[in-house]
């Protein structure tokens, strides 16, 4: 299964330390490797201007490959996404005014195009334009980082 992680989900990577949870690092690398973890340009761009943590950053900047531009595909879906009304606010209007990155449609559109799954620490709120409930509109997987864990079997 491919995932495709959200900024939310990578800024909680912080709290696993790598000299203490190395065999989450083992796996997110294999992951890496096999081509399974993925991300996109724009949750690169929101890592980089939000409150970088070193060891993470560089795990990041050493595995920068997996931040993927988004295909004609993927942002045609984009074009999808926002084609709902309510989903055009996932931009929010401080992001719009500054020109801050939003990562979001370009995660939920890769993981639809690549038939992977969102890994997001947002929840579903009924009515709202979260990252869950655009998966859910759409029918893409959409998982926390403890799931995606769960999913891959992974126990310490």
């Amino acid at each position: 299964m491919i995932y495709l992680f959200d900024t939310g989900s990578f800024s909680k990577l912080k709290h696993f330390y790598p000299s203490v949870f190395k065999s989450v690092w083992i796996g997110l690398d294999t992951l890496v490797t096999e081509g399974l973890l993925l991300s996109t340009k724009e949750v690169w761009n929101e890592l980089e201007g939000g409150d970088p943590h070193k060891p993470l950053q560089d795990w990041l900047k050493a595995r920068k490959n997996l931040f993927t531009t988004p295909t004609q595909a993927e942002l045609s879906f984009v074009g999808r996404i926002f084609a709902v009304d309510h989903f055009q606010t996932l931009i929010g209007e401080k992001q719009r005014l500054r020109g801050m990155p939003v990562a979001d449609p370009f995660v939920i559109a890769a993981a639809a195009i690549r038939g992977g799954t969102v890994v997001s620490e947002e929840q579903f709120k009924p009515n709202a334009a979260k990252i869950p409930n655009v998966c859910r509109h759409f029918s893409i997987g959409c998982v926390s980082l403890e799931e995606f864990m769960a999913k891959e079997g992974w126990q310490f």
